[in-house]
């Protein structure tokens, strides 16, 4: 089943002489429950096209379609919603609030979003997180490892349908990259969310179900791993 769908999305920046095509006509579809890793190298559109399918910045032009609706569709309000509710954004540097707690940052957005916060999920993810016993500890506290961990359990407590992570492994390890790519397929295959990864590791991407790779921001390969 279709989850996802992008259609001739163009970015640009810029205008005249100075404009710059981040991306240029790149359209695709996703099923429910794919993982699929997005290559290509530095200034190829890759994390231009992550933030334009999390709704967090707008295209020039094209679509882009969540379980059928058209996201940009959506007033300002409407798609802040969609962001804090129907997709979980991970970042390479982690993006945790200095002053709040490990659950404190893992629950803020169920609280902007003005809801209760579901205790059994969050214990859930705490113990899958390997988190337990560090729920009160402030991210100064916490190895590269863990943040990461922190920004995953943010990322999933609204239990999105979607899950985007932007170089994910980027400021750590072997040992805490392969840990952490082992969450992110853990949360794939027990919540059947769809996973979309930007990476430069090659042992990454070949986890993936799917590699989709981008060159001057454009589609150059679109290739199936495994079913």
């Amino acid at each position: 089943m279709e989850i996802l769908r992008a259609e001739n999305l163009v970015k640009t920046y810029g205008r005249g002489d100075n404009e710059v095509r981040a991306l240029d006509g790149v359209s695709f579809s996703v099923e429910k429950g794919e993982f699929i890793a997005i290559i290509g190298p530095s200034g190829s559109g890759k994390s231009t096209l992550l933030h334009i399918l999390g709704g967090v910045d707008q295209p020039t032009g094209g679509r882009v379609f969540m379980d059928g609706a058209d996201i940009y569709a959506r007033n300002d309000e409407q798609l802040a919603i969609f962001r804090r509710r129907e997709v979980g954004l991970i970042y390479q540097f982690y993006n945790l609030i200095p002053v709040l707690t490990v659950t404190e940052n893992m629950t803020l957005p169920v609280l902007l979003d003005g809801r209760k916060v579901n205790e059994e999920r969050l214990e859930e993810l705490l113990d899958v997180l390997g988190l337990r016993g560090r729920e009160g500890h402030l991210p100064n506290q916490l190895s590269g490892g863990q943040q990461q961990r922190v920004s995953i359990g943010r990322a999933l407590m609204n239990a999105p349908m979607v899950v985007l992570a932007d170089e994910p492994t980027g400021n750590l390890d072997t040992k805490n990259s392969q840990e952490i790519v082992e969450l992110l397929k853990y949360s794939n295959r027990k919540y059947h969310q769809t996973l979309i990864v930007i990476t430069h590791d090659e042992n990454i991407a070949l986890q993936a179900d799917r590699i989709i790779a981008l060159e001057d921001g454009r589609i150059i390969r679109d290739e199936r791993m495994r079913r």
